[in-house]
């Protein structure tokens, strides 16, 4: 599938929406048509039915260089909004914010936005040969994709503070230590391993997996006292769903459950 961009690929492989973006020969750097692309294609992996996860890789040797500030700077300049109405952003920023989980992979550069998407995502694995770096600070503004929001949250304020004020390169042993990624991987094997993940996390109950997601962003954009409130309503609509009715039975019945998303 192929929503308006050829760069930006979308498939969907039963229960997976994998998202490529596909622009090697600038170091899959995206433009303002490439990020409205990608808007497009997770809005649409993300209402499909069908789907319980996302997956967003990139083809060649790099995961992206970050914008094209030559398509993308006159847009931010005049205040012009990269996404339009009606689309998921994936940075969740500017846009609506998806519902359903997302593993994202990475390898060779990792630059500002692949970053900040990192940060947006809920899994991320790289491959060892991984370089990011946040590298607006060395462009005279600084990131607007979320790095200032959510890099302290993930990694603590000193370690955001060291790569966000210098715009230096860290490795992905460092991204690991700090919790940006979740796993490293030998060279090439990211984009197989997330998939691997996005497996396992399709096979439990689409309901819990999207409860999870919205209880734990709560916590984060609410604070603890907010979810700390939804959490037993929650519980009491899941709890009346046919997907609760089936993880009870397959373990009485010692088998792996088959949820259906109700």
């Amino acid at each position: 599938m192929n929503p308006t961009d050829p760069r930006i690929t979308l498939e969907l492989r039963g229960p997976l929406a994998l998202m490529g973006v596909n622009r090697p020969d600038k170091r899959n750097a995206f433009d303002l048509a490439m990020l409205r692309a990608f808007a497009a294609a997770m809005t649409e992996a993300d209402r499909h039915p069908d789907v319980r996860c996302m997956v967003v890789f990139a083809e060649g040797d790099h995961f992206s260089a970050g914008l094209d500030l030559a398509s993308v700077g006159p847009a931010v300049a005049s205040g012009e909004r990269l996404f339009p109405e009606g689309l998921i952003d994936p940075w969740a920023i500017q846009g609506e914010v998806r519902k359903k989980p997302l593993i994202v992979a990475v390898q060779g550069l990792c630059f500002t936005l692949g970053i900040e998407l990192i940060l947006a995502a809920d899994i991320a694995v790289a491959s060892e040969d991984t370089r990011f770096a946040q590298l607006e600070i060395k462009r005279g503004i600084f990131p607007f994709g979320g790095a200032t929001l959510r890099f302290p949250q993930v990694a603590g304020w000193g370690n955001a503070m060291r790569w966000l004020l210098t715009g230096d390169e860290f490795d992905a042993k460092e991204a690991y230590r700090m919790g940006l990624v979740q796993e490293v991987v030998a060279r090439g094997l990211q984009r197989e391993r997330a998939l691997a993940l996005a497996e396992t996390v399709a096979k439990q109950a689409p309901l819990g997996v999207m409860a999870t997601l919205d209880s734990a962003r709560r916590t984060r954009n609410e604070g603890p006292e907010a979810a700390r409130h939804a959490l037993l309503p929650k519980l009491l609509e899941l709890s009346a769903s046919e997907d609760a009715r089936e993880g009870v039975q397959s373990f009485i019945e010692r088998r792996e459950a088959r949820f259906v998303g109700r």
